[in-house]
């Protein structure tokens, strides 16, 4: 079992996700239930998935939540977008989480890899 709150990637999620509760708070109320709820959600899931894979007993399976953290890293990606088309978002803040976002999905690629590595690594000696 690992500690979440050490990894960078968590704590860098955790972040994006605080900052989308906050910019989202200015979506228009008729998106409560649609793009405010899904974009939250999608956010929140990448440190949840991160938080649980840490309460698992092995690397591999702290690699297949992180497997599906990136899942929702690009659905959020592409709701993002959609909030940026649909004006909710100005271009900079749009940017910013655009950019803190594909830094996400890199850390967990990295992630996933060292992971893996370690399984193999495991497994010949």
């Amino acid at each position: 079992m690992k500690d979440f709150r050490k990894l960078a990637v968590w704590e860098k999620s955790h972040r994006l996700t605080m900052g989308i509760y906050r910019i989202t708070q200015s979506f228009p109320k008729e998106e409560n239930y649609g793009l405010t709820s899904q974009i939250r959600r999608a956010s929140a899931s990448i440190p949840t998935n991160i938080a649980e894979g840490c309460g698992r007993s092995t690397d591999v399976e702290l690699a297949r939540f992180c497997e599906i953290a990136m899942g929702s890293a690009s659905e959020f990606e592409y709701q993002l977008f959609l909030a940026s088309e649909l004006t909710y978002t100005d271009p900079a803040t749009y940017g910013m989480f655009e950019q803190d976002i594909v830094e996400i999905k890199r850390m967990l690629s990295a992630l996933i890899i060292k992971l893996r590595r370690n399984k193999l690594n495991a497994d010949r000696g």
